[in-house]
């Protein structure tokens, strides 16, 4: 997972770009780029690094990315290692010595195929990273086409998950892959066209929403012009799919996104997880900060108290998120501290979003134990996780996901919890306003694209149960 930024016509762009960055920290915290045009120059600037956007820029940084149109990139790598030269944006020159900068998120389900057919062409990588095959199919098409074109061209040839935002001559091109996996939207600020992976960013700059950047749409923005122009390069084609776990967990509360405000579509989960299970607790107890909005609607409508038993310390990083195991077990035990008085002698409802690898629930419901809670009925606001993910979430490996081995009852047992109840995947499709327009791939194993690539390397065992269905 990845967070993207753009903004046409503003004297502070890279500024601007800064911030909007910064109010998508949360959907990557391994490097952190920005690229701005000076169009009185006519060139770009690049600054990336590695860490968090507050440790990459300093003062200087920004004065040097002077310029009134800037795209930027928050990173979580799904391909490619956490290294300097696999930050974004991307910065190349093409063809007669145009600049083009890339950043994108979401995940390339045949980049394998097409990193060796552009290699045996001569193309030479750079990085390890699925993103830089946009750049060299471009540069390609571009022999015969204008730069619009040539990104069309470049997008009929890659499948599975893609946001842009591609910037050259101080043009954003704002684009997503036709099944619309990951969210963009756009909105207005002044006289600027202001471009971002969620809304929360749009809400920080004080800009006003305008709407979604459709699947299988590229929006064209310059400075100058008060309007932006839409190209469909794929209209009706392929169905609409938009990632389900981006509601669940990824995206940030305070965000709307896919059409929907993503905190009443939390609460709206815990309404209904806690229809399909009541249990006899006495309060409600959200592991933070993933689990609270569902807490709130599994209190509200088992009229059961909701009280914050555990306390997360934050300034320590999302669990899910951290590059190595090594470091999400340390996380685990320093993220959080428990209020005794609030847990000692009770039955608890204890919430959270997802069991994904099972590492950290297993260490706090046995610190619950420790602290005398009488009771733990663990409930999850979405279904057992049981596939891997090709299109940019970070669970790609059967090995790493719990309820690919075990039952929900045998889940129940290890982790020592007195009742556990997962969503149903149609209470989960109930949270939402279209149900019908998600990829629930991860729970169901009915995958919204071919994955050519991917099929060879899942395990024997996914192969063998023939349980995992591919279509688009």
């Amino acid at each position: 997972m990845c967070g993207i930024f753009g903004i046409v016509g503003h004297e502070d762009a890279a500024r601007l770009t800064y911030f909007g960055l910064y109010a998508l920290q949360h959907r990557g915290q391994e490097s952190a780029g920005i690229v701005s045009w000076n169009g009185r120059e006519g060139s770009c600037h690049l600054h990336s690094g590695m860490g968090l956007v507050p440790d990459v820029f300093h003062e200087e940084d920004l004065k040097h990315l002077d310029g009134e149109t800037a795209i930027g990139h928050v990173r979580y790598s799904t391909t490619g290692k956490p290294q300097p030269r696999n930050a974004q944006p991307l910065l190349v020159r093409v063809r007669n010595g145009v600049q083009l900068a890339l950043a994108h998120n979401g995940n390339l389900t045949n980049a394998a195929e097409l990193r060796r057919e552009l290699e045996n062409d001569g193309c030479i990588f750079q990085t390890t990273i699925d993103s830089e095959i946009f750049v060299h199919l471009i540069a390609r098409a571009l022999s015969t086409r204008t730069l619009e074109e040539a990104v069309i061209e470049a997008c009929s040839k890659v499948e599975g998950a893609y946001s842009l935002l591609i910037l050259s001559e101080g043009v954003i091109y704002a684009l997503r892959d036709p099944h619309g996996f990951h969210p963009l939207s756009m909105a207005r600020m002044g006289d600027s066209w202001v471009f971002a992976s969620e809304s929360c960013a749009f809400d920080l700059l004080e800009a006003d929403y305008v709407r979604e950047v459709e699947p299988g749409e590229m929006v064209v923005a310059e400075q100058g012009y008060p309007t932006c122009r839409s190209v469909r390069f794929c209209r009706g084609e392929k169905p609409v799919r938009q990632c389900i776990f981006e509601l669940v967990y990824f995206a940030r509360p305070d965000s709307r996104i896919f059409g929907e405000d993503v905190y009443q579509c939390r609460k709206c989960m815990g309404r209904n997880l806690i229809r399909e299970s009541m249990a006899d607790a006495e309060c409600v107890v959200p592991f933070p900060d993933s689990g609270i909005y569902a807490a709130l609607g599994v209190a509200q409508e088992a009229g059961v108290p909701y009280e914050h038993a555990l306390i997360r310390n934050h300034y320590v990083g999302r669990t899910f998120i951290q590059p190595s195991q090594s470091m999400r077990q340390f996380s685990v035990r320093v993220k959080i501290n428990p209020v005794r008085s609030m847990i000692e002698k009770k039955s608890l409802y204890v919430v959270d979003d997802s069991i994904v690898r099972g590492t950290t629930i297993r260490t706090r419901v046995a610190k619950l134990r420790e602290l005398g809670a009488r009771a733990v009925h663990f409930r999850v606001s979405s279904p057992p996780i049981k596939y891997p993910c090709f299109y940019g979430i970070d669970f790609p490996s059967p090995n790493d996901l719990i309820a690919t081995k075990y039952s929900p009852e045998q889940i129940c047992a290890m982790l020592g919890l007195d009742s556990l109840h997962y969503l149903t995947k149609e209470g989960l499709l109930a949270s939402v306003s279209q149900p019908d327009r998600y990829c629930t791939a991860c729970f169901s194993g009915e995958y919204p694209t071919p994955l050519p690539e991917v099929r060879d390397k899942m395990s024997l065992e996914y192969r063998r149960r023939g349980d995992v269905r591919f279509s688009g």
